[in-house]
């Protein structure tokens, strides 16, 4: 068992205990559990002050980039909404070395990793960038496209928490979500990209998810809201909230299994308004918590407070986590990042979903 103590921006002292399969981070005001074997993750305390202003959080969740370069899918090519417009003729990776010198500047509160890999067989140490994640302690997750082999599902299987497969050709991604069920992985979820031109497809895999035998231990569809960034930008729009709260009353109604981004958190709220479960489902509803709680490094090792915040007002550039002599002091209570952070509150307070862009 690992026990870790850290002293929190306000001067409480925090425990960290880590046995291996459950993570407690206790304090007076902020504590969270999370159990490795399924994701579960409560959050509990006092986390800011009267006027919002205020965040004992510490980042639980770090989004890490360590390749860039993409090939999409065979057939298809690369996704023509991503926010990066990444290709697989250009991009970099991050070393191990790299990856092990900003891990261990991170403090011990991160328990999971979200990968972004690129094509999985284009980085030579992605395998050996999990099991480092997780040899000490922190969940890696992924997300990939269904262009996998087997060795590579089985790599997955063995590392990962939770693999999210996003559906560009039906066949190939179907195949892979029972490739990874079939390897045991209780957590596959399918990701989404919701928008105008793709809500009718949206239907069409919540019905493909009661009827394919593929899909039988599927975890649950997962809504990812539009950002208008990169090859997105004036090829596809949002959706309205009434549009969102069909999808949701559709999956509720039919008992899909669904989840979302927290960037949808606000209209998935908005949708269950007066639902005989209102009161529970709310508790499953984190809006943005980018520099509250989770954060994002990209592939130079530059922290942002989310993977969306690159090229935005105030993050031209980011904050240098391998360069930094204390994260927490340097990079997670900087007067940039904290600046941010009280944007996210104002936007949770007035219920309002991202503070950069329109969701």
């Amino acid at each position: 068992m690992n026990r870790t103590e850290i002293k929190l921006v306000n001067g409480d002292n925090a425990v960290i205990v880590d046995d291996g399969k459950i993570k407690i981070l206790k304090s007076e005001n902020y504590n969270f559990l999370f159990q490795k074997s399924d994701g579960f993750f409560a959050r509990w305390g006092k986390t800011q002050d009267d006027d919002g202003e205020f965040e004992l959080g510490l980042p639980e969740i770090a989004d890490i980039e360590i390749a860039e370069v993409c090939e999409g899918v065979p057939g298809i090519g690369p996704c023509a909404f991503c926010y990066k417009s990444n290709t697989g003729n250009k991009g970099e990776n991050m070393s191990f070395d790299t990856f092990k010198k900003i891990f261990e500047k991170l403090p011990p509160t991160i328990t999971q990793i979200a990968f972004g890999c690129g094509t999985l067989r284009k980085h030579p140490e992605m395998w050996d960038i999990f099991k480092y994640a997780k040899d000490n302690g922190v969940t890696p997750n992924l997300t990939i496209n269904g262009d996998v082999d087997d060795h590579e599902f089985d790599k997955i299987a063995e590392l990962c928490g939770a693999c999210a497969v996003s559906i560009y050709d039906k066949n190939l991604s179907y195949d892979a979500i029972k490739k990874l069920t079939d390897r045991g992985m209780t957590q596959v979820n399918i990701h989404f990209m919701i928008s105008q031109e793709t809500y009718k497809r949206a239907f069409e895999i919540m019905e493909d998810i009661k009827t394919d035998p593929r899909l039988s231990k599927l975890k649950a569809i997962v809504f990812l809201s539009l950002k208008t960034k990169g090859r997105s930008k004036n090829r596809f729009h949002q959706l309205t909230q009434d549009q969102f709260t069909n999808l949701t009353n559709y999956a509720l109604d039919n008992n899909v299994p669904m989840g979302f981004d927290s960037c949808s958190a606000q209209k998935f709220m908005k949708a269950i308004k007066g639902h005989k479960n209102e009161e529970q489902f709310l508790q499953s509803a984190e809006p943005c918590e980018s520099t509250l709680y989770s954060m994002y490094v990209d592939v130079r090792g530059d922290f942002f407070p989310c993977s969306f915040s690159p090229d935005t007002e105030g993050w031209k550039t980011g904050i240098s986590v391998l360069n930094c002599n204390n994260f927490l002091e340097d990079v997670w209570f900087n007067e940039r990042t904290r600046n941010f952070s009280n944007k996210v509150i104002n936007c949770r307070n007035c219920n309002q979903s991202c503070a950069i862009y329109e969701i």
